[in-house]
């Protein structure tokens, strides 16, 4: 036999409506000892306690949306940027205009060509003394005028 179901007496489904206004689920099932995904059977199995927790819930969205619109029409602008952007749908947004003569334009593109066929060289110069140090693997050292002696490179 599994654990006995637990329930809320009447007097704390009532008080779900007024935790409901300040706290989460989690919080709530905290509050009353039990688990998270107990509560949320018991919101399942009695449809007053999910009735009280959204009633809770709404009232206090209600009197806070009440006191951010009678900010807004005070004359409080962040209140008014706030409500406008989550209730109308307003959305900041940046353009850049630029206009670039036609020869500039061509300066711009010429350096940036040049720019990239530079960094290309470098790169192929920095491969290609990788590659001769490597195939080599050592380095030469003059001893006398006709007598090279190869010492290997590293430890």
């Amino acid at each position: 036999m599994g654990r006995p179901t637990k329930s809320l007496t009447p007097a704390q489904i009532a008080e779900v409506e007024t935790l409901a206004a300040v706290l989460t689920t989690s919080q709530i099932a905290d509050y009353f000892g039990i688990g998270r995904t107990t509560f949320f059977s018991m919101m399942e199995r009695n449809p007053e306690i999910a009735e009280r927790y959204k009633r809770g819930k709404a009232k206090a969205i209600g009197a806070i949306a009440q006191g951010l619109i009678a900010k807004a029409r005070g004359g409080d602008t962040t209140s008014m940027i706030f409500f406008l952007k989550t209730q109308a749908g307003w959305r900041e947004t940046a353009t850049i205009e630029h206009n670039v003569p036609p020869e500039s334009a061509a300066v711009i593109s010429d350096g940036a060509r040049k720019f990239t066929e530079m960094i290309k060289r470098l790169a192929d110069a920095q491969q290609r003394a990788m590659i001769d140090v490597t195939e080599v693997g050592t380095a030469e050292r003059m001893e006398g005028p006709d007598t090279p002696q190869r010492t290997p490179i590293g430890p």
